[in-house]
């Protein structure tokens, strides 16, 4: 999948030109005299595999609160009990109720925007919808994040897939303003993003760089056609690729040559001279990608809490997301339910296919009520 042939090795060959008492300076060396150097650290990678347990460990604690015997009365997979799956009318990827993802830290924009829960901005980004999609997210992650990793490190990738997944939460936040949100999608179109970018800004050092380039393009093009689908949420896709871009320019930035050869040049060796790290365009990609990162999640944040809906100005974007065609329809279906109190308890009666069910509720949230009538319609 990454897609970068030779240049995918954790060492460059670094050519040096010896000096030694029978060859004058400046001469040209004979090919015997150069030698190869690993120069970049190949280091164990241990962060993406505790991410890759950690979402599989806050999957099964969401599947234990969810509880489905106690909620509904046909689960999928009973002889599991309490961690058997909701129908598969309400949620076919195998997993648990939307109200339950909700309550464990799903991204609903009421909550965020009139509850002050910021933190939901990066909670749902450790949530799944069943086992189908942790199970494909962690694969990718592994199969992406790797590499990645033994390339640069945990601290550099960690933050590219953390910052990510937020600014992917943010921009879903911003277009997808009913219902609610889960998944690492953003932050692994986070890591493709970033693959990118590490890919332009240090481009001297790849072999085969146009073919690295075209498979790398191809593999992120499929993936956001993917997104194309409904019920998928690629505004997240785009807003965690386009901040993992970004963010590529700023931590997977490698050394020039000259620089390294200066640096790891033997003795008796004449390596040529290199007064930056970087080259100059990399210090200019770097400026403008921060630049762009921070203005972009400061506005980002400022209209979020402001209500705004940016589909009031942009009578296109949703296509971003769903692309309408013959096969599927990308308007969402409103559910009407009719409600009255007995008691503690909140009747629920589904308008369009006359279900009714009792709901004990502590408090009479709307948005909780309308998932419920969203689980009973459907």
């Amino acid at each position: 999948m990454m897609g970068r042939g030779e240049a995918g090795n954790d060492s460059v060959e670094i050519k040096v030109h010896p000096r030694q008492a029978n060859t004058p300076a400046g001469s040209p060396p004979h090919p015997s005299q150069f030698q190869n150097q690993s120069v970049f650290k190949n280091w164990v990678p241990w962060l993406v595999p505790l991410f890759v347990v950690a979402n599989v460990a806050v999957f099964i604690a969401v599947m234990y609160v969810n509880d489905c015997p106690s909620n509904s009365g046909s689960c999928v997979a009973p002889s599991l009990g309490r961690f058997s799956f909701q129908p598969l009318k309400e949620n076919p990827l195998l997993g648990p109720s939307s109200s339950t993802l909700e309550k464990m830290g799903a991204l609903d924009v009421n909550s965020v925007v009139h509850k002050h829960q910021s933190w939901r901005l990066i909670s749902c980004i450790w949530l799944h919808a069943g086992v189908f999609h942790v199970l494909a997210n962690m694969l990718s992650l592994l199969f992406i994040g790797i590499r990645l990793e033994q390339e640069f490190g945990f601290l550099r990738v960690g933050l590219v897939y953390v910052i990510s997944g937020y600014g992917g939460s943010l921009l879903s936040a911003l277009f997808i303003q009913t219902g609610i949100s889960v998944g690492a999608s953003g932050a692994l179109f986070g890591l493709l993003g970033g693959m990118l970018a590490e890919l332009i800004t240090n481009w001297t050092i790849y072999a085969n760089k146009f073919a690295a380039l075209l498979t790398l393009l191809c593999i992120i093009a499929v993936n956001l056609a993917v997104g194309l689908l409904p019920h998928v949420d690629n505004f997240a896709h785009i807003g965690g690729f386009l901040s993992g871009f970004f963010l590529g320019f700023v931590f997977l930035i490698r050394p020039q040559f000259k620089w390294i050869n200066q640096k790891t040049c033997p003795p008796g060796y004449i390596a040529p001279p290199a007064q930056s790290k970087h080259q100059t365009y990399q210090y200019v990609l770097w400026v403008i990608s921060l630049t762009v990162l921070i203005i972009g999640f400061t506005l980002g944040m400022v209209a979020l809490f402001r209500g705004v809906n940016v589909n009031n100005n942009c009578s296109w974007c949703h296509y971003l997301s769903c692309a309408p065609t013959s096969l599927w329809s990308c308007k969402s279906q409103q559910v009407y339910c009719q409600s009255m109190e007995l008691g503690s308890q909140l009747k629920l009666t589904c308008l369009s296919n006359g279900k009714s069910n009792m709901y004990d509720l502590s408090n009479n949230d709307s948005s909780k009520v309308q998932m419920l009538c969203a689980q009973l319609c459907s």
